[in-house]
């Protein structure tokens, strides 16, 4: 807060990455006085880690910025938006039956990207159903660090056969090196295995594209520069998000013009979103 103008950041502590709420509140008590003086969001880059902690202080400066200056954040970065963007809808596990129906359902509400999770149990089955129930959707598929080396030549050669268009974080981040020189039919793209600029070179021939999420990258400042990096070294961006508000969908719309992929579907998911509340229809997302 400046001069009566507040900024507000917003975070998802992700378990999965050491975070708890209370994990993650005493990494932002920790700076208070840094930030009672003036914190800029240069200095906070080496203050904390990336993560959820220094994403919610990271966007809060940038929204205080903004508003200080009386201009949305992506026209404070000289940045223009598309008035709506397709986002993904994502079609949860379940059986092939289900997921196929869950597809068929959101296709005729209007999306026409679909994002499939899957583990490693019923894929051909799972996904030959939800190919014959959506034939013109675009798929991608998330498999969620499910599945393992052996067998994925031939997955990835299924996927290829249903034309979907990506798959994402095949396997656990420990097993990357599995992917070195690995031919496969459909772009791969790093979730968990990309956090920060620091995590491209290690990505370099195994990976064709990368998922920046803002709780991974501790906010815009550096995804901004992680999509700036990733893209002068040829991979292909995808933007997502964790369970959030539009909040922190907002924070990150800047990065939009350079994905490929948008998986923005967080607040959906709510019961209550916070206002000014972003608009979201089946598969897109409205400005």
């Amino acid at each position: 807060e400046e001069e009566d103008v507040k900024g507000i950041g917003e975070c998802t502590p992700y378990p999965r990455y050491g975070e708890s709420d209370a994990s993650v509140m005493a990494q932002i008590m920790s700076i208070v006085p840094q930030l009672e003086n003036g914190l800029t969001r240069e200095a906070l880059q080496k203050l904390l880690p990336a993560g959820a902690a220094r994403n919610a202080v990271d966007s809060a400066l940038w929204d205080l910025q903004a508003r200080q200056r009386q201009q949305s954040l992506a026209g404070l970065l000289g940045v223009t938006l598309a008035p709506v963007f397709t986002t993904a809808q994502t079609v949860v596990i379940g059986t092939p039956e289900q997921m196929a129906a869950s597809a068929a359902a959101l296709w005729e509400k209007g999306a026409t990207l679909l994002k499939i999770k899957l583990d490693a149990r019923l894929i051909s089955e799972r996904m030959v159903a939800i190919r014959s129930a959506v034939p013109e959707a675009t798929l991608i598929v998330d498999a969620n660090e499910s599945w393992r080396p052996e067998g994925l030549a031939a997955r990835c050669q299924l996927l290829a056969d249903l034309n979907v268009a990506m798959l994402e974080q095949p396997l656990p981040a420990q097993d990357d090196a599995a992917l070195e020189n690995f031919i496969h039919p459909l772009p791969i793209c790093a979730d968990e295995s990309c956090h920060t600029r620091s995590s491209l070179k290690a990505l370099t021939g195994r990976y064709d594209m990368i998922n920046i999420k803002l709780d991974k990258t501790g906010g815009l400042t550096e995804a901004l520069a992680l999509a700036t990096e990733a893209r002068e070294q040829g991979f292909g961006l995808m933007l997502g998000c964790m369970l959030c508000t539009s909040r922190a969908i907002s924070a990150a719309l800047p990065l939009m013009p350079q994905v490929s992929f948008a998986d923005l579907d967080g607040p959906t998911w709510l019961a209550v979103d916070v206002e000014p509340a972003l608009r979201f229809t089946t598969g897109q997302l409205h400005l």
